[in-house]
């Protein structure tokens, strides 16, 4: 069963990627020249390490994702796919992505066809680095490629490391306005139904409604008629779903999350 995050992700960027069949598309020279352009145009707004992508939204696939990745996440490019990314993102950012991506969809489709290249995407959430660590990126995305109906094809992204620049506080959407057009900072965003507890198994569950009542795991195996060591394997694997380092940091996140 695929995570919850990539399902409802799938489903933001299908809404605001499909077309009718008869949607003509840019040319791979117009997309060519596109991406050199807004490459570019993004190196101005580097604060820190940055990798940068090209994402295929109707397919759910990166078509291209740069070499720096490795310095900001410590992967190689073929070790990361559009699912790894969702996967790494910070369990209690997750919801936030996803608030995200859709308030993104519902601007997008309120644009003229000559506004949406000029729209400029930028939030920020923490993401896990190869090892095990958390940073938070600034994201920051534009379309290069889009059809006649208006529905974005594929765009441009860019992951910058703003950790020394931002070590807590909530995310901030905005849409920056290009080439004259209006900006929109900090933007309400309006919370998606995400069921956070999915994220971990009806046992998973059993187990840390036990720790957050204070139990130990000798007690809660009793409680639930399992060994010490099958609970043990419970709070290692709820650990590392959560991007929890510690049992505290995980019952904070059940608390806030909603699980239990």
């Amino acid at each position: 069963m695929k995570p919850v995050i990539h399902e409802q992700a799938q489903r933001i960027w299908k809404f605001i990627s499909e077309r009718n069949e008869d949607g003509k598309a840019l040319t791979a020279e117009d997309s060519r020249f596109e991406l050199e352009l807004h490459k570019r145009l993004l190196s101005f707004f580097q604060v820190g390490e940055y990798y940068y992508f090209i994402l295929n939204v109707r397919a759910f696939a990166f078509d291209l994702i740069s070499a720096e990745v490795s310095s900001v996440l410590g992967y190689e490019p073929d070790e990361v796919d559009v699912a790894f990314i969702l996967s790494s993102i910070h369990p209690e950012d997750q919801l936030w992505f996803l608030s995200c991506e859709k308030k993104v969809g519902e601007f997008f489709s309120g644009l003229t066809l000559e506004q949406i290249p000029n729209y400029k995407v930028r939030y920020d959430y923490r993401i896990r680095k190869k090892n095990g660590d958390y940073i938070r990126i600034l994201q920051q995305v534009v379309t290069i490629q889009f059809d006649e109906q208006g529905h974005v094809l594929r765009t441009l992204g860019i992951h910058t490391d703003i950790s020394h620049l931002k070590q807590e506080g909530a995310p901030v959407l905005s849409f920056i306005g290009l080439n004259g057009e209006p900006s929109y900072i900090d933007v309400t965003v309006e919370k998606v139904q995400f069921p956070a507890h999915s994220l971990l198994s009806a046992r998973e569950r059993d187990v840390l409604l036990l720790l957050v009542q204070g139990y130990n795991s000798e007690e809660i195996g009793d409680k639930l008629f399992i060994s010490k060591n099958t609970v043990q394997t419970h709070r290692k694997n709820m650990l590392h779903k959560t991007g929890c380092r510690s049992t505290p940091a995980l019952i904070s996140f059940a608390v806030k999350s909603g699980v239990v």
